[in-house]
């Protein structure tokens, strides 16, 4: 099964399928980090998985600019994956979603018109839980957007959010994962519930609701649409269907104890408490809408240290730096307060040890040399990551899909 993965980042998506088999193969990837000089979640990447493994016309495109990597260029494949970042969908265009190309900068039109060169069967993505209700202002018009946009290119779609934690994994860490596939494959007829084969839940039936998009353009969803998406649903034929999910949880003993190992040396512990405890304080803030509307919300107090008993809390790219999200643990050797290390990071997001120590720099002359990533660089790249396990969770279920992918 030919894969893409697009946003690749660290390799989450190949490293999740193709430790489940080798079945997987990856035939073009795309990494590009806009903020930074130094592109070091590729040069993580293409320590793990060498350019050889892609077309050598292919390797200029992979760590290019989304924008500008030729669509119609691409090898074809038969699976599309990638974690796009969640932005402001709306566009300006005419009442024709026909070459609509919406606000310069969002990512996810790129995704669109990969799907429109290369019409995979299959697409897979991962985005924070928050992409089915924004913007604040017009509840679930971008997931509209989305929807939309994959109707207009013949896929069904289904889609829930998944806290890792209630399947086993070790970090409680919330992301929406987006299921399409085209509406003439055989499982598109099958009534199927993907996410729900794979990741046991409950349903609840009075939170069904039902919307379409088939008769809106993508410029009437971006100026109207509005509407509550819950955390499992499907689209087919441009209905959408969608109700609340309760996970059935599997047994956990993944606990943030579980994954620590005694710190190498004393540069990770507290030496100073007082700033972690003024950040770990409850806090009112205040903010302010585009509208003018001030509102107060507040902000509870996180645990200091973390609790180790339980699986660890969501992982940000902020990560190790003074601030209420960063975890603090106590040194199973010595017992004393201090950051997560690099490692422990990897962990919580199910990658092997030490997968973001090393890079690969490409060099001007072609040649390249092996690179040494920072402590601030690892905890980025791993907040910036998903759980590896629940892509490996899901492949079975895409390799039987494939395999039996006969029209209907």
């Amino acid at each position: 099964m030919k894969v893409c993965e697009l946003f690749a980042g660290v390799g989450g998506f190949r490293y999740g399928l193709e430790r489940y088999s080798d079945e997987f193969e990856t035939v073009f990837f795309n990494q590009w980090e806009p903020s930074y000089k130094s592109q070091f979640a590729y040069e993580c990447y293409i320590k793990h998985y060498p350019l050889d493994t892609i077309a050598e016309d292919l390797r200029p495109y992979t760590n290019l600019d989304i924008h500008q990597v030729p669509k119609d260029k691409l090898p074809d494949f038969d699976l599309l994956v990638g974690g796009f970042p969640c932005q402001n969908y709306s566009v300006a265009g005419p009442k024709s979603s026909k070459g609509i190309e919406g606000t310069k900068g969002i990512l996810w039109w790129d995704i669109r018109s990969t799907l429109e060169a290369k019409s995979p069967s299959y697409v897979l993505l991962e985005n924070v839980d928050r992409l089915l209700k924004s913007p604040a202002s017009q509840r679930g018009r971008d997931f509209g957007v989305i929807l939309k946009c994959f109707d207009e290119l013949d896929y069904d779609v289904q889609w829930r959010v998944i806290n890792a934690a209630e399947y086993g994994k070790p970090q409680k860490r919330r992301r929406t994962f987006i299921f399409a596939y085209k509406n003439h494959l055989r499982y598109a007829g099958e009534n199927p519930d993907f996410f729900g084969s794979i990741f046991p839940c409950t349903y609840e039936e009075k939170t069904c609701k039902q919307a379409t998009v088939r008769d809106l353009d993508i410029s009437q969803i971006s100026e109207s649409f509005a509407f509550t998406f819950e955390t499992a649903g499907h689209m087919a034929d441009g209905i959408i269907t969608t109700k609340k999910a309760a996970a059935v949880k599997a047994d956990n003993d993944r606990i943030l104890g579980s994954i620590l190992v005694p710190a190498p040396d004393d540069s990770y512990n507290i030496k100073n408490e007082a700033p972690w405890i003024e950040a770990k304080q409850s806090k009112k803030k205040e903010r302010t809408t585009k509208e003018g509307f001030t509102y107060i919300f507040s902000e509870g107090t996180c645990p200091y240290p973390d609790n180790e008993s339980v699986p660890a809390r969501t992982m940000l790219t902020s990560e190790g730096s003074v601030n209420r999200s960063s975890h603090v643990v106590l040194d199973p050797a010595t017992g004393q307060k201090r950051i997560l290390l690099p490692l422990e990071a990897e962990r919580i997001q199910t990658f092997p040890d030490n997968w973001t120590k090393h890079g690969i720099q490409m060099l001007e002359d072609g040649n390249t040399v092996e690179t040494t990533l920072s402590n601030r660089q690892r905890y980025f790249l791993m907040g910036n990551a998903l759980v590896t396990e629940l892509v490996t969770d899901m492949a079975p279920e895409i390799l039987r899909i494939y395999h039996e992918g006969i029209v209907h």
